[in-house]
């Protein structure tokens, strides 16, 4: 089974976004975008961000890949009630089975979901220096479902497609829009991909410590209350967390960003600056047509940049 949130050295691997209102493909190379397509997606075969029929999303891919000459690599993310994050600290280990091992057991306790029904991987976020001298680190740790995986892995295979890994969509739009300085963020951002799932993801700089898919719909009548309550308790539960920082601003993607009215009442509910970037942050993303939709990316190419050697 594929799944890895590292990186991977395969060059030829495109950023895949199965949307559920669309499909996004991207690929990265150099700091711009080299190739680009997407599509519209039948509602049905997407619900909530899990793939409810892998036979007929199969051969959308499969028609798609083909229109679009997409290479047959690609990378996918998933955003959906089946992932479980949560940040734990342990000692620094440097040895690489030892600190798998650690996270492992760790896991059994942090994470609410049988780990023989579960795909694991984790990320090292930071190190930190305890009150008595010693080294820790700060471990991001990832479960997913296993069965939500396979089915979409069963789509992309019916598409004639190989999964190079499958990552979170959390990571892949922190990935495209976090600003990564020299200088240490005193403060947290929420990140909130507006698409077919509304998306969230808290992060310190380049490294994500919470997400959660988001019950608000962008498009629908009082969508800035709703939405700002969400963010709200989000905001609350990630203060829980040790190591937390207070939040600066809320970044904002997808193509609901686009939508002005909803912004300005997102940040009169929020009470927080309410920022939407560029759709796909620092790359040139010049090899668009001028009838495309660059909200429509920001995730593709993250997870493109995710596969980048």
């Amino acid at each position: 089974m594929a799944f890895s949130l590292r990186k991977s050295s395969d060059r030829g691997s495109i950023g895949l976004d199965i949307d559920g209102r669309y499909l996004a493909a991207a690929q990265v190379d150099g700091g711009r975008i080299t190739r680009c397509a997407s599509q519209n997606l039948p509602e049905g075969l997407v619900r909530d961000g899990e793939v409810t029929d892998p036979e007929a999303l199969g051969q959308h891919l499969k028609s798609f890949a083909s229109a679009a000459g997409l290479p047959r690599n690609v990378r996918l993310g998933v955003a959906n009630q089946q992932i479980v994050v949560r940040v734990v600290e342990l000692p620094r280990i440097e040895d690489d089975k030892q600190r798998d091992a650690a996270v492992r057991f760790q896991a059994s306790e942090a994470i609410a979901m049988p780990l023989d029904e579960a795909v694991l991987d984790h990320q090292i976020a930071g190190f930190t220096t305890a009150a008595d001298g010693t080294s820790r680190m700060q471990v991001v740790l990832v479960a997913a479902r296993r069965k939500m995986v396979e089915t979409l892995l069963e789509a992309v295979k019916a598409a004639g497609l190989k999964a190079d890994g499958v990552d979170l969509d959390a990571f892949a739009l922190v990935r495209a829009l976090a600003v990564d300085t020299e200088e240490e963020d005193p403060h947290a951002r929420v990140f909130c991909h507006l698409g077919g799932v509304t998306n969230l993801a808290v992060a310190v700089g380049p490294n994500c410590f919470f997400t959660r898919p988001l019950s608000a719909v962008w498009d629908e009548e009082d969508a800035g209350s709703r939405l700002a309550d969400e963010i709200r308790l989000s905001i609350d539960y990630y203060m829980t967390q040790s190591q937390a920082r207070p939040v600066g601003e809320v970044v904002l993607s997808g193509p609901g960003s686009a939508d002005g009215q909803l912004v300005e009442s997102l940040e009169t509910h929020l009470g927080i600056p309410v920022h939407v970037p560029a759709p796909l942050g620092a790359l040139d993303g010049s090899v668009l047509g001028p009838t495309e939709d660059p909200h429509r990316y920001t995730v593709a190419a993250g997870l493109s940049l995710g596969a980048a050697a």
